[in-house]
C-alpha cells in the first residue's frame, strides 16, 4: 500500500491552527504519510508536526464555506483547524483518519524515522537480561540464568533469558509453563540485597474446577524459600473473580498444596474499568465550565485517585513482605500482565535505590514491562477520545507513572529523574518515532526485527543534551526504603499530564527555572570555597614544614 492512496488531497493553503496558550496561526497545511504539518510564514512561529499516531479522534463543523476539524490526541491535547473549503475539508478529514488507524505496525514511523542526531549508545542493548543478572551474580548463588525460553519456546510473552531457581531444571518448567496462564510459569522479578528475600512474579495457575495440581510448580515455588521461612502470595483479584478464573480453567494456588505460602487477594482494577475511568478523568479536566463542587464531584466520580491508591497499597504491602517481614512473595493476577507489573515495579520503586536513577528505572521499564511482556501496542492503541473501544485497551501503563509521579512528588530528592521523564514515557508508550513500545511483547518484536530496522528510545534519551532536561536538580542518592503515604489527602491530581493543555505553565516554568538557577550557583559557590579550603590546608601545611627546624 502507499500512503499517496491516502492521501486525498496533500496540501491546502490558508489554514488557521489554534491551540490552547498560542495565538492563532495561518499557514500552509500539509499531509506526508506520518505528520500532519502546518507552516507559516510568520516569524518567530513554531511549526506543526503532529504524528499521526498520536491522533486518538477527530470531529468536524462547517459554517458557510469553513470547515473546521477538531483534532483530538492521544496526549489529551485538543487542537483546531479552520480549513476554507468544504471538500478540501472533509478529504482532510477523511485521510487523516485513515493514515492514524493503519493496521499494519510496520508501516508507522518508527520503521520510516532516520535519526538526526548522533548515535552514541545503542539503547536495544543496553539493559539485557544477562547485563541485569550479572549486576546480582554474585549475591544470588541460588539463582540461574535459564535459556529455556530460547526462540520462544515455552512462552511467547517472556524473553528468551530468564532467571529461575538454581534447584530446578529446564525439563521441569516446561512443565510449570503447561500449568501457568499464557506459559507464564514463576520468574524472578527483584531480588532483595538486604536479606535475600525474592519478588516473583507469573500467570495464574490452571487449576480449575478439579482443583488440578502440579508438583513441579510446587517445588519451585518452594524452592525460593529458605529453611524456616514463609512466603506469600499476592494475588491482585478480588477472591471471587478468582474464584470465578477457576470455571474457565484458571484458579488459584491451594494453601494445602503451598502449605508454607499465605495467599493474600488484593483488588486492582484492569481492562474497560480504567478506560472508562480515564475518559472521565479527561472529559472533567477538559470542561472548563464547572463550579468546584462539580469538579470535585466529577474527580471523585472518575476512581482515578481510587485505582491510585490500590495500586500502590499492594506495591507497599509487597515491600512490607520482603523489607519488614524477612519473606518472599510471588505476585500475579490473571495473565500477569497488567495489574501485576504495576505491583513489582512499584515495590523495587519503594526497594531499590537503583530503580530511582534515570538508568536504573529505564532498567525497570525494559525488565518489568517491556521484557516482562505488557502487551504495549493493545493497550496503547486508544487513548481516551476515541469512541471505538475495544476490550484490551487500557491505560496500565499510565496508571504506575502516575503512581510513581506520586512517590516522586512525596519524595523530592530521592529520584535523579523529574516529572519531565515520566510525561516523555507517557508520550512514547502512544505514539513515537522510536520502536520501543511497539509490539507486545519480545517475540513480537523480534519477528518485526525491531532491532534492526528500527531506533531505541533509550539510544535517544541517553545523551547528555536530552538527560539535562530530564534530571532532577534536587536529587541526592538515597540508599534507604521510601514508604509513601497512600492516605487519601496525600495522593493528587498529576496536573502535569491532566491539565497542561487547559492552563498555561508559563509562570510553573519559570519558577522551575529559577530554582534549577539558584541550585547551580549554589553547587558554584560551594566548588569554590571547597577549593579555598583545600588551597588554605596545603598553605597552613607549607607553613608547619617550613617553621619545623
Amino acid at each position: 500500500m502507499e500512503f499517496a492512496e491516502l492521501i486525498k488531497t496533500p496540501r491546502v493553503d490558508n489554514v488557521v491552527l489554534h491551540r490552547p496558550f498560542y495565538p492563532a496561526v495561518e499557514g500552509t497545511l500539509c499531509l506526508t504519510g506520518h505528520h500532519l504539518i502546518l507552516s507559516s510564514r510568520q516569524d518567530n512561529t513554531e511549526e506543526l508536526w503532529l504524528l499521526h499516531s498520536n491522533i486518538d479522534a477527530i470531529d468536524k463543523r462547517f459554517v458557510g464555506p469553513l470547515g473546521t476539524i477538531i483534532i483530538k490526541c492521544k496526549d489529551f491535547r485538543i487542537i483546531q483547524l479552520d480549513i476554507p473549503g468544504m471538500e478540501e475539508c472533509l478529504n482532510i478529514a477523511s485521510s487523516i483518519e485513515a493514515l492514524s488507524t493503519l493496521d499494519s505496525i510496520t508501516l508507522m514511523y518508527p520503521f520510516f524515522y532516520r535519526p538526526m542526531f548522533e548515535v552514541i549508545e545503542d539503547g536495544w542493548h543496553s539493559f539485557l537480561p544477562e547485563q541485569e543478572f550479572e549486576l546480582y551474580s554474585s549475591e544470588i548463588s541460588e539463582w540461574r540464568l535459564s535459556y529455556v525460553n530460547k526462540e520462544f519456546a515455552v512462552c511467547p510473552s517472556y524473553p528468551p533469558a530468564v532467571i529461575v531457581p538454581k534447584a530446578i531444571d529446564d525439563d521441569a518448567l516446561r512443565k510449570v509453563a503447561t500449568f501457568r496462564h499464557g506459559g507464564r510459569f514463576p520468574v524472578l522479578s527483584y531480588y532483595h540485597k538486604k536479606n535475600g528475600m525474592v519478588i516473583m512474579r507469573s500467570g495464574q495457575p490452571l487449576t480449575g474446577t478439579n482443583g488440578r495440581r502440579c508438583k513441579e510448580d510446587e517445588k519451585l515455588i518452594n524452592a525460593t524459600l529458605r529453611a524456616g521461612k514463609r512466603g506469600y502470595i499476592i494475588d491482585t483479584r478480588p477472591l471471587n473473580v478468582a474464584q470465578q478464573a477457576r470455571a474457565k480453567g484458571g484458579g488459584f494456588e491451594q494453601e494445602a498444596h503451598y502449605p508454607q505460602w499465605r495467599r493474600i487477594h488484593k483488588s486492582i482494577e484492569r481492562y474497560h474499568i480504567l478506560q472508562e475511568s480515564l475518559i472521565k478523568l479527561v472529559e472533567s479536566c477538559n470542561d472548563q465550565t464547572q463550579n468546584m463542587d462539580r469538579w470535585l464531584s466529577k474527580l471523585e466520580a472518575s476512581n482515578w485517585l481510587s485505582h491510585i491508591k490500590e495500586i500502590l497499597t499492594t506495591a507497599c504491602l509487597a515491600a512490607q513482605c520482603l523489607d519488614r517481614e524477612g519473606a518472599s512473595i510471588l505476585i500475579h493476577g490473571t495473565e500477569g500482565t497488567d495489574s501485576t507489573l504495576q505491583v513489582t515495579s512499584l515495590a523495587q520503586i519503594i526497594l531499590e535505590p537503583r530503580s530511582r536513577t534515570i538508568r536504573g528505572f529505564e532498567a525497570l521499564i525494559e525488565r518489568e514491562w517491556l521484557q516482562a511482556g505488557h502487551p504495549f501496542q493493545q493497550r496503547c492503541a486508544q487513548s481516551a477520545y476515541c469512541n471505538s473501544k475495544q476490550k484490551w485497551e487500557s491505560p496500565v501503563f499510565l496508571l504506575f507513572l502516575d503512581c510513581v509521579w506520586q512517590i516522586l512528588r512525596q519524595f523530592p530528592c530521592s529520584f535523579e529523574f523529574n516529572e519531565n521523564f515520566l510525561i516523555m514515557l507517557f508520550e512514547h508508550a502512544y505514539a513515537s518515532q522510536f520502536g520501543t513500545f511497539l509490539g507486545n511483547n519480545e517475540s513480537e518484536r523480534c519477528k518485526l526485527k525491531l532491532q534492526q530496522k528500527t531506533m531505541s528510545l533509550w539510544s535517544w534519551v541517553n545523551r547528555p543534551s536530552e538527560l539535562s532536561k530530564l534530571t532532577n536538580p534536587l536529587f541526592e542518592a538515597n540508599n534507604l526504603v521510601i514508604w509513601p503515604s497512600v492516605a487519601p489527602q496525600s495522593l493528587q491530581l498529576w496536573e502535569g499530564i491532566f491539565l497542561r493543555w487547559n492552563r498555561s505553565s508559563k509562570y510553573l516554568d519559570e519558577a522551575y527555572e529559577e530554582m534549577v538557577n539558584i541550585i547551580e550557583y549554589n553547587k558554584e559557590l560551594q566548588a569554590k570555597v571547597n577549593l579555598l579550603r583545600r588551597q588554605l590546608a596545603e598553605l597552613e601545611t607549607e607553613d608547619g614544614v617550613q617553621e619545623s627546624p
